[in-house]
């Protein structure tokens, strides 16, 4: 990011954190709305345990239904988009006799670590920690449950796979294809591509009938989670920790992290955080996967097993 683009990240991020204080104070003097935390799918191994999520106010997004008309899924993409954030929010995990509590930031984002003293076993693959949201504007703490992916010892292998033109069909290339996918559709009408499904089941059950982890490495905002998890569901495609973007104003980057950096950073957090493992990578040819792919293998020599790429050019197929 050049200097002046980073002034102007500043300048925005300023406004932005000035707006968000006022509106919190005022739902706090009106007492505004229920709290919430939304969970998101976590990952980790039988030592350690990472799961993120966000601690939002009048979240009022509601369940898709397969006869939901366009107007309703404009209203529910609004809702998504107009986030209550509770920045600085106190969250307090529980696993076992393991606690942490950890400190949202001002998008009211927050991840929680846990370290295992005993690990834990490798028969189970998801696991739940319980999450409160403490000292909000004096309300009843809220609770709620997160799941975290462990894969089992005797897993082949790891799946990292993009979601956009990879899972899901969303023409990236194409901005009033994608506008039109993203906001007038919902959960149970967005298309995934022929086979997926039947494919991402074959590769989490490998050769051996064993539990391969499958992880979704996308530059989708978190503000779509709920509509992915839904959607995997409806379409019978298997779940997965998810590593998504924030869309959010902050002093190092303008509207939403970069992108490349973002995949980057992600699927390094996965191999190191799983260094026996070797990895399959899959995405598509629309935002830079083969080149972001490329070095990975040749950063991390030996972790790859393979890389498929899902050739989306409305021209003649890629050679």
């Amino acid at each position: 990011m050049s200097d002046w683009q980073k002034i102007v990240a500043q300048i925005a991020n300023n406004v932005e954190e000035h707006f968000d204080s006022l509106k919190l104070h005022l739902r706090q003097r009106l007492g505004i709305g229920p709290v919430h935390i939304l969970p998101y799918l976590g990952h980790g191994t039988r030592q350690m345990l990472y799961l993120r999520g966000r601690a939002v106010a009048d979240y009022d997004v509601v369940a898709a239904e397969d006869n939901d008309s366009i107007w309703d899924n404009l209203l529910n993409m609004y809702r998504r988009f107009n986030s209550h954030e509770i920045p600085f929010a106190r969250i307090q995990a529980h696993f076992g006799d393991h606690q942490a509590e950890v400190t949202a930031n001002e998008e009211g984002f927050f991840e929680v670590r846990l370290a295992l003293d005993t690990p834990i076993s490798s028969e189970q693959i998801w696991h739940e920690i319980e999450l409160e949201l403490v000292e909000y504007d004096h309300q009843d703490s809220y609770q709620t449950t997160g799941r975290v992916i462990v894969p089992p010892d005797n897993a082949e292998f790891g799946v990292i796979s993009d979601l956009d033109d990879t899972v899901i069909q969303t023409d990236v290339l194409h901005w009033l294809r994608m506008a039109r996918n993203t906001f007038l559709h919902n959960s149970r009408t967005r298309l995934p591509f022929a086979g997926v499904a039947e494919f991402y089941r074959a590769l989490q059950q490998g050769t051996q009938g064993s539990y391969n982890p499958i992880y979704y490495v996308s530059n989708s905002p978190w503000n779509l989670y709920d509509l992915m998890v839904d959607f995997f569901e409806v379409r019978g495609i298997p779940l997965g920790a998810m590593f998504l973007t924030d869309l959010g104003l902050t002093a190092d980057h303008l509207i939403r992290e970069d992108p490349l950096k973002h995949k980057l950073n992600s699927i390094k957090t996965l191999l190191n955080t799983h260094p026996h493992m070797p990895f399959i990578l899959i995405g598509d040819s629309g935002e830079k996967d083969p080149e972001i792919y490329l070095r990975v293998v040749l950063d991390h020599p030996g972790r790859i097993s393979a890389v498929y790429i899902r050739d989306v050019s409305e021209t003649v197929r890629d050679q």
